[in-house]
């Protein structure tokens, strides 16, 4: 006998309907876990490579910001340097135009201006002669007054420290410049 006889008729039917069903319903289950195990894994990999693209955004932006720092770094080097130079230089001239005041001052050094030449009439208000009676070699030369000297002096110690100041700013924005060359350049 076969297990089909063994079932009654009436139920039989329902019984092929709950075998075809089984069969179905377990072979569905069965194709639904593959999927997901084939899906499983492309999911996996895709976060593997979606995590090393992103590694890899990592480490590149690091490496442009470590760029940008060293650019940086460079730059405020150049400049702190250029500011010592400067520093120096304004130093140097003031320390060499206070030699000067205190010299004008003694009486060490005496500043004296050209006159002009005298004309053919004579009508030059200062004499041609010099008051020491010595002998003097060249152009006639008039000694300016101590006050006046002390004057001309902190007036030509302003315009050092102007020119020193100005050198300074140019040399400044040179930097910047070069700076922004340089950060431009390594954006391209």
């Amino acid at each position: 006998m076969r297990l089909g006889e063994l079932i009654p008729a009436p139920y039989r039917l329902l019984a092929m309907g709950v075998l075809l069903a089984s069969v179905a319903g377990g072979s569905a289950a069965l194709a639904w876990q593959v999927q997901d195990w084939r899906y499983g894994e492309q999911l996996v990999e895709q976060a593997r490579l979606q995590t090393e693209a992103l590694n890899q955004l990592t480490l590149a932006a690091t490496a442009a910001q470590q760029a940008e720092q060293d650019k940086r770094q460079v730059l405020e080097q150049r400049l702190a340097t250029s500011e010592q130079t400067h520093y120096r230089a304004l130093s140097d001239a003031q320390r060499d135009q206070g030699r000067l005041r205190d010299r004008l001052a003694t009486a060490d050094l005496r500043l004296s201006v050209l006159l002009a030449p005298v004309d053919a009439g004579g009508n030059s208000a200062v004499p041609a002669t010099t008051a020491t009676g010595g002998v003097v070699h060249g152009p006639a030369r008039a000694e300016l007054n101590p006050a006046h000297a002390q004057r001309i002096v902190a007036i030509t110690d302003e315009g050092d420290r102007g020119l020193i100041a100005l050198k300074a700013c140019q040399g400044y924005i040179r930097a910047l410049e070069q700076g922004s060359n340089v950060l431009q350049v390594g954006h391209k």
